[in-house]
């Protein structure tokens, strides 16, 4: 089970349009729409005459085998513009969702309304948030219960991107209150059903391309078809859970297991914001210069951004490698969703802070963006999962884990009954070697060069 690194032309080809789109596309407008918080609609359009808005692209971002191509499709995006970029990739949150939770024909029905066609675009929502509950989906109080052959849903969702505009809501719901967070469904809810009220748009501190919104739902009937998974999945589901609390045993919710696999998008998104936070005051203190010098050759301006050069770098890395795991169906056993989250988010919060303060009064005005990128971070140490929680998700992981090797130990081997048998380290590898070199006065010269050959790391 490998894990390479190395962009394929692919996704070289991938990443260098969504930077030339980031670039000639959304930031030139992108202080326009956070100024006046208006819904990016035109960069939409253009976002899907390139391809980069429709349920078959994130189709094929997320079957990559190597989990590589959907963060650096969100980073080179996000250094564009955050609040433009979750307008863009919104509908795909509902569509991982959905994903997970939807029979084949659910899938087909719902995923071609989430994102609509050029010319006639389409929004998508996951509601899953709430006002008592914040990042607690265990103590989500929306429920959903029977009439007929519909299901009927009361509740309250905040802080939901694209709520209320959506012609999708990808709603979560309690089913069964004695079973709490195990007894949670999601349901569809299509844009425009009665009872679906839009109580406010949130004015934000940040992304405020980005529509985020209050919304209320109040004897919400939709049809037993919208149950994502449908009765079979769900009396399962419930049937597993009551034996678990009927037994004592602790179970994940499944919500925090769909957060889980989406939090390597999120943690892409705030490395966009980071990079192009350092960028931009990399290249201002290599030409402002102070007592007869740039101000980079002060060692109070230049370690603090290497620091940071560091952290976005290692953050990557994180990042990568839980979409890596997700896509290749390594399990997050030790929390790597909420560790990448975690690093990227308040790595994000930290440089541009620090280009803010490097710049002085010019990085605290709006003629120059990093304080825009400064507003947009924060968001990050919130959504998806607050800092707090994603600590507490590796904490309990660790708890877990106790006692078991990290994960490059525990991954079975690639590479066959040879590797196993003379790989690197191996004693049969060892006697061989040593055998060799005890001989190597005995043995003619070609036949222990060939030795040699066999016996050498290979060349990179």
């Amino acid at each position: 089970m490998s894990f390479d690194l190395t962009p394929t032309i692919a996704q070289h080809d991938l990443a260098k349009r969504a930077h030339e789109f980031a670039e000639q596309v959304v930031r030139p407008v992108a202080a326009d729409y956070d100024a006046r918080q208006e819904f990016p609609w035109p960069v939409l359009e253009e976002a899907a005459e390139r391809g980069f808005y429709s349920p078959l692209f994130y189709r094929d971002l997320i079957g990559d085998p190597t989990g590589l191509s959907l963060p650096m499709f969100m980073e080179e995006l996000f250094w564009g513009c955050a609040g433009i970029g979750l307008a863009v990739v919104m509908p795909a949150l509902a569509l991982s969702a959905i994903g997970q939770a939807a029979t084949p024909e659910q899938m087909l029905t719902w995923a071609p309304e989430c994102f609509g066609s050029p010319g006639d675009l389409k929004l998508a929502a996951l509601a899953i948030s709430e006002p008592e509950g914040g990042s607690d989906v265990r103590n989500l109080r929306t429920t959903a219960r029977r009439d007929g052959s519909d299901w009927i849903i009361d509740g309250h969702k905040m802080w939901i991107g694209n709520g209320g505009i959506a012609n999708v809501h990808v709603v979560n719901a309690v089913v069964d209150q004695e079973l709490g967070h195990r007894g949670q469904a999601l349901f569809v809810v299509p844009g425009g059903t009665p009872g679906l009220e839009l109580v406010r748009k949130l004015d934000k501190l940040g992304c405020r391309a980005s529509h985020t919104a209050e919304l209320k739902f109040t004897g919400v009937r939709v049809p037993a078809a919208n149950l994502l998974g449908g009765d079979d999945k769900l009396e399962h589901k419930l049937a597993k859970a009551r034996e678990i609390v009927e037994g004592g045993r602790r179970s994940g919710s499944a919500t925090l297991g769909t957060f889980e696999q989406t939090r390597p998008m999120v943690a892409a998104q705030a490395l966009g914001i980071a990079r192009a936070a350092l960028e931009y005051v990399t290249e201002y203190a290599n030409r402002r210069e102070a007592f007869g010098a740039p101000i980079i050759d002060n060692q109070g301006i230049s370690f603090p951004l290497a620091d940071l050069a560091t952290r976005i770098d290692a953050a990557r890395l994180l990042t990568w490698r839980a979409s890596w795991m997700a896509a290749t169906g390594v399990p997050f056993d030790r929390g790597e969703g909420s560790m990448c989250k975690l690093a990227a988010s308040e790595v994000a919060v930290d440089t541009t802070e620090r280009a803010i303060q490097t710049m002085g009064g010019w990085g605290y005005i709006t003629d120059h963006p990093v304080e825009k990128w400064y507003r947009d971070a924060k968001l990050y140490t919130i959504f998806e999962g607050t800092s707090e929680i994603q600590r507490i998700v590796i904490s309990n992981a660790l708890g877990a884990a106790d006692g078991k090797p990290p994960m490059h130990v525990d991954l079975e081997p690639t590479g066959g009954p040879l590797n196993a048998w003379f790989g690197r380290g191996t004693p049969a590898r060892t006697r061989v070697a040593n055998a060799a070199l005890d001989a190597r006065d005995k043995v003619p010269g070609p036949v222990m060069n060939l030795a040699m050959k066999v016996l050498r790391p290979p060349r990179r």
